[in-house]
């Protein structure tokens, strides 16, 4: 299964599988996304799984937000690995 990304306005919905072999989709959609908004919004509520690239590559555009200070949001109950990487780093 492939990733698929779509959006509107700030707000971007991603479906399918966020791995090694389609983080290249997630990086050409967000290379430079905090250039042009304020704020981001990123559903995974339809990603079926992610591995550790995938999480990195969320954990990554989180970091841009907070060096640029911009908002950013993820919603859904898509990845617990992702879940368990951002409570642990609350921590």
């Amino acid at each position: 299964m492939n990733l698929s990304i779509s959006n509107y306005n700030n707000f971007f919905k991603m479906k399918g599988i966020l791995d090694r072999n389609t983080i290249h989709v997630f990086h050409d959609e967000f290379r430079n996304i905090f250039r042009e908004v304020n704020a981001l919004t990123i559903n995974i509520e339809d990603i079926v799984s992610m591995d550790k690239y995938g999480v990195n590559a969320m954990a990554e555009l989180h970091n841009q937000a907070i060096i640029k200070n911009k908002k950013f949001t993820i919603i859904g109950n898509g990845c617990e690995d992702l879940y368990h990487h951002f409570r642990s780093e609350a921590a």
